[in-house]
């Protein structure tokens, strides 16, 4: 029986939670812990629910979240981000992978430093085609945003150290980032089965092209699929 790790891209996860877990409850975070979990131990059995293989350890890669006081530019009422419904929501997840049987956190960190006020999605594109003018803008249309950082980084170095030392047998990575690439080949060329997890959503040809299938366990979406990645789902499924 081979020996399988799961990493999970904790970002990559909760964008795409509700999507594929529209019954699902996306604001609790006991919930959305507990999911990640059980979606990813589904890797472990076929399609008639046998074991094929034993749990390594699943990683949850994610960034604590912003905890410093900031002044909205358009209010100029300061704001408090570590009470924040995301912070809280942040927190409390992190808390609730740390009790999840043979499940690591893996914390990466913002980017505070070149961290800034930007204008949401949907308010950008009237203001940039004249719409909207600065003055219409209120406290709601702007959000204070930081990268993270180390994340990938760290995703990378456990998918080498892992393969490397020979600690598993195939690895299960649960993203849609073509930037993985590199640690993929790496895996492959040490005999590692690597499986790309991209809950349903469509990857770059660049990636598909250095694993060895795709396979996703949550429930399928109401939303189309590629031709190729539905192919190769089903392939990975039977066997």
């Amino acid at each position: 029986m081979r020996t399988t790790a799961i990493l999970i891209d904790g970002g990559f996860f909760l964008r795409r939670f509700s999507k594929v877990y529209p019954d699902k409850d996306a604001n609790d975070p006991a919930i959305v812990a507990r999911t990640a979990h059980t979606m990813a131990t589904q890797h472990l059995k076929q399609g008639n629910g046998v074991a094929v293989a034993q749990l390594y350890r699943i990683f949850f890669y994610d960034c604590p979240p912003l905890t410093k006081k900031v002044h909205n530019p358009i209010s100029k009422r300061s704001i408090d981000l570590s009470k924040s419904p995301e912070a809280v929501f942040r927190q409390n997840l992190h808390d609730h992978v740390r009790q999840l049987r043979k499940t690591a956190l893996r914390l990466g960190r913002r980017d505070e430093e070149n961290a800034g006020w930007q204008i949401k999605k949907q308010r950008l594109k009237p203001l940039l085609s004249g719409k909207l003018g600065l003055a219409d803008l209120s406290e709601h249309d702007v959000t204070f945003y930081a990268r993270q950082k180390v994340v990938d980084m760290k995703i990378g170095l456990d998918i080498a150290s892992l393969s490397l030392k020979s600690q598993v047998n195939q690895i299960v990575l649960v993203s849609g980032d073509s930037d993985f690439v590199p640690a993929a080949k790496l895996a492959r060329r040490e005999g590692v089965d690597f499986i790309l997890d991209p809950m349903w959503h469509n990857i770059n040809p660049d990636l598909g092209e250095h694993i060895d299938g795709l396979k996703s366990t949550a429930p399928r979406p109401n939303t189309k699929v590629d031709s190729q990645s539905s192919l190769t789902l089903q392939a990975v499924d039977d066997l």
